[in-house]
């Protein structure tokens, strides 16, 4: 163990910060968290201590959403794999990867993996299950979840090719939602959802970058095929997506009534996702 990596396996790490290009736009709200200039980018997500790589079809870099060590030229996923036994114990991996988003515009409607689908296609052992706390919104802010209606793979994948013509085609097969801040939700693998404009979110989820998102258009940017479906065929990617979860009971599947733990000494606990 080198003297750096040494020291660092014995105190708090601390890291640079980590915003990370996207197709979508997005970030004016971080101002308020961050102290951020209060202007949308294309940088719109901030990943907090992650060891995992973001899949854009052109990276900026080769170390794209992993976190850079504060101070040095050491990389996250790096000191992990070196000194692994420090830094996890017994655990395989860190197992988690965490964001703080804000969408300016409604982003592409999309579906993310579970664990057997990504061990089958992606060569992982992880999905792509996650959960959202709503930080703050912007005027009528919503998000999107399940199909509203029963809807066959074979109708989905004819709306989907429809979208290049017709950009909101498949935001009206969702269910909308519209949302405020300390709103919670969790995102079952499968789940075809979309957050929609004006959400600054805290995702905690598994730690991959896994989207299927097969619609035509992100705002004015066009999706290429990689984008759309990772390099999967079409009619793969499609049957990622659960067309048993649809109407009302989709909708309600997601959203979570935190419950109050304990409440002493001024301190609220809260649980906001069980087991």
């Amino acid at each position: 163990m080198d003297n750096q990596q040494w020291k660092l396996v014995r105190q708090p790490v601390f890291f640079e910060r980590n915003r990370v290009f996207r197709v979508y736009t997005g970030g004016k709200l971080f101002h308020d968290f961050f102290g951020d200039e209060a202007a949308d980018s294309n940088k719109p997500e901030e990943w907090i201590a992650s060891d995992v790589r973001a899949l854009n079809s052109v990276q900026e870099s080769p170390n794209t959403g992993i976190s850079r060590i504060r101070g040095t030229d050491l990389y996250f996923d790096q000191l992990l794999r070196e000194q692994k036994k420090a830094m996890l114990g017994d655990r395989e991996s860190l197992g988690i990867l965490v964001k703080i988003l804000d969408s300016a515009i409604r982003l592409p409607i999309q579906v993310h993996p579970d664990k057997a689908f990504s061990r089958r296609y992606f060569h992982s052992s992880y999905g792509k299950a996650e959960s959202w706390v709503i930080l703050a919104t912007r005027e009528n802010a919503c998000l999107y979840f399940g199909f509203a209606d029963k809807l066959t793979p074979e109708a989905f994948a004819e709306a989907c090719e429809r979208s290049e013509t017709e950009p909101d085609i498949l935001e009206g097969l969702l269910n909308k939602l519209p949302v405020q801040p300390g709103d919670v939700f969790f995102i079952p693998a499968r789940m075809v959802h979309a957050i929609g404009y004006g959400c600054l979110i805290l995702e905690v989820q598994e730690p991959t970058d896994f989207t299927i998102q097969p619609e035509a258009w992100c705002g004015d940017y066009k999706l290429n095929d990689y984008e759309k479906y990772l390099g999967l065929d079409p009619a793969a990617a499609i049957r990622c997506f659960d067309f048993s979860l649809y109407g009302p009971a989709a909708a309600a599947l997601a959203k979570k009534d935190p419950i109050v733990l304990s409440q002493k000494n001024g301190v609220t606990l809260r649980q906001c996702i069980g087991p």
